[in-house]
């Protein structure tokens, strides 16, 4: 999918908002309202391409839930009645995009690390149902968890992730490597490899995965063959042991990342992983392309 410029902004405010805020989203294929867990910047990994700004403390630390609730509850009714498409920013939104595909629980930081995750995911599908007792699209939007996978063994992110699945949820899973070696050097983490491998199997097998994956240039080197060879491997154990992925997703960077050593791939390169991807696990994979320069 080709990036366009408004999928390069994803600031996380909206008019004055603090904890929600929309955008035209590359990977959702249309409007997706972001619902920020993290404004206090906090995540347990630290990626070598994530665009969030960790060095300037954020003006908001704390969830403040009533706030969030009502700019959620605001934000899909601006995007539900097609008002949004009459601001500025959102002005020239291609038509075949003016869509709202999801509610995405993402934002500054790992969501999951949210100590009252599984109570937000409820308090944020009632206020949905709300929302879509007035409009069918807010109704019909997924619920999406954009996730490290690091914390699914916690027993209050279970139940979060059961309150989506009754929800119209999808859970999209980090996956960024095939090494534990290459795993560090992107992500960055204490939290070991195998933690995250084991969560996504465990998920998997009780609901259907989006995996998303990220591949870079790092000091203007691709990830090598042997790298996607080995992350081909993972998503093979993992269905190998019963769990099932939907779709998988490889993209690169499409917003200036905090480090400057990191770069996107071109639109080839993308493809080619795509393609290693389908050839070696039979799964369903898609491209996301980047933006050049970075």
């Amino acid at each position: 999918m080709q990036t366009l410029p408004l999928h390069t902004q994803h600031e996380r405010r909206f008019s004055a908002n603090r904890f929600v805020y929309p955008v035209l989203s590359r990977r959702s294929g249309g409007v997706s309202v972001g619902v920020n867990l993290n404004p206090d910047k906090v995540c347990n990994f630290d990626c070598v391409y994530c665009q969030v700004d960790r060095t300037s403390r954020s003006e908001t630390r704390f969830v403040e839930t009533d706030q969030l609730l009502t700019e959620l509850s605001d934000v899909l009714r601006i995007v539900a009645s097609g008002d949004l498409y009459k601001t500025p920013k959102f002005a020239n939104t291609p038509e075949p995009l003016r869509r709202l595909n999801d509610i995405a629980f993402s934002g500054d930081g790992e969501p999951t690390t949210y100590k009252n995750f599984d109570e937000l995911m409820q308090l944020a599908a009632d206020v949905k149902r709300e929302v879509g007792a007035e409009f069918a699209a807010a109704r019909d939007a997924k619920m999406v968890l954009i996730t490290n996978a690091s914390m699914f063994h916690r027993t209050h992110v279970q139940s979060g992730l059961a309150i989506l699945d009754a929800n119209n949820g999808e859970v999209w899973a980090k996956l960024d490597a095939g090494t534990e070696a290459y795993y560090h050097t992107i992500d960055r983490t204490k939290i070991p490899f195998q933690q995250v491998l084991d969560n996504v199997a465990s998920a998997s097998r009780v609901r259907p995965l989006v995996i998303q994956s990220l591949f870079m240039r790092l000091a203007g080197d691709p990830p090598t063959t042997e790298e996607i060879d080995a992350y081909c491997d993972r998503l093979n154990e993992t269905t190998a042991t019963g769990g099932a992925i939907k779709l998988v997703q490889v993209y690169t960077v499409a917003r200036k990342p905090a480090e400057s050593i990191v770069g996107a791939l071109t639109d080839e390169e993308v493809d080619a992983i795509r393609d290693r991807v389908r050839r070696r696990t039979g799964l369903r994979a898609e491209s996301f392309y980047g933006t050049s320069g970075y």
